[in-house]
């Protein structure tokens, strides 16, 4: 990929303040860089040479049709591309602001349609199978006991795998509330129910391995840090044995735990604190969910003559 030194350079630099002043994760920094990059590069190839700063301020709203083409005849999907070409507005507001061009040919493209998907949660009987079944993975008993824990966690707290697996012998045993740090860095306080406390302390008494405050909570064979893979297969064998579809994953376990505090009246702004949304459009997804289980339980018990 050709990249002239400026353009690593500002690359660098417009990542760096992202990461300052969006506190953006790491996987986010390094998702953006490639975005960007892999633009920078496509420029290279259709104009022929490494492009600098001076170049990249002429792109044209042609250039832009070409790279979005290119993207998606690669097989990016709709979705993927409008993420692309976000990360590529926030660069070149960034790097027009500090050169000095208009950068309205960039910031006018506009990202493909696609429809938004909702969020797969599992009805509450299959959300308490799960965790059941999860328990008859493994062999080992304090495998088990961990894997349970962990998909207890997850659903009894609404995190993310990446959260749950976050957590250090400095937090066992559980205490009522955990304080998360989310994506981005931001930190959220979430109550701990009381069945996840119960299966942690299950998990910590059979673990074979210390638990020392520097060391990850959740282990895996051989004491090191626990991959989510395990936890991904352990909830794959379990949605076969239970008949449930590919969705009933880790983090269907998080979309469940939201939709069920929904469900039991629970208050949206609430709801996305407990997440961690920044924004309240992200939960609000979470209604429509509702809306359409409702309107399924409605046509199954008044079907249309």
């Amino acid at each position: 990929m050709m990249l002239s030194p400026a353009c690593r350079d500002a690359l660098s630099l417009w990542l760096a303040s992202r990461k300052a002043l969006n506190g953006s994760a790491d996987l986010t920094v390094s998702a953006y860089r490639g975005d960007v990059a892999d633009f920078i590069g496509f420029l290279s190839q259709h104009r022929g040479g490494p492009q600098g700063l001076g170049a990249l301020s002429d792109v044209t709203l042609r250039d832009m049709r070409a790279w979005m083409a290119s993207t998606r005849a690669r097989g990016t999907g709709a979705r993927s591309l409008a993420r692309k070409l976000s990360a590529v507005k926030s660069f070149y507001r960034w790097l027009a602001d500090r050169e000095g061009f208009e950068p309205t040919a960039v910031l006018s493209a506009r990202a493909p349609k696609f429809e938004k998907k909702l969020p797969r949660p599992l009805a509450p009987d299959a959300a308490r199978a799960m965790i059941d079944s999860v328990e008859l993975q493994a062999q080992d008993a304090w495998v088990a006991a961990r894997d349970v824990a962990v998909v207890t966690v997850l659903y009894g707290c609404g995190l993310r795998i990446s959260e749950a697996l976050a957590l250090t012998g400095a937090d066992a045993p559980l205490p009522s509330v955990l304080r998360i740090t989310g994506k981005g860095g931001k930190q959220r306080v979430v109550p701990v129910i009381a069945a996840a406390r119960t299966a942690c302390d299950s998990y910590i008494r059979l673990c074979p391995h210390p638990m020392t405050p520097g060391q990850p909570l959740f282990r895996g064979v051989r004491g090191g840090p626990l991959n989510p893979r395990a936890i991904q297969k352990a909830m794959q064998r379990a949605r076969m044995q239970l008949g449930l579809p590919a969705t009933a994953t880790p983090h269907a376990l998080r979309h469940s735990f939201a939709t069920h505090l929904l469900s039991a009246g629970g208050d949206l702004r609430a709801i996305q604190e407990l997440l961690g949304h920044a924004s309240l459009s992200t939960t609000q997804a979470y209604t429509a969910v509702d809306t359409a289980r409702l309107m399924e339980i409605y046509d199954r018990t008044h079907p249309r003559a």
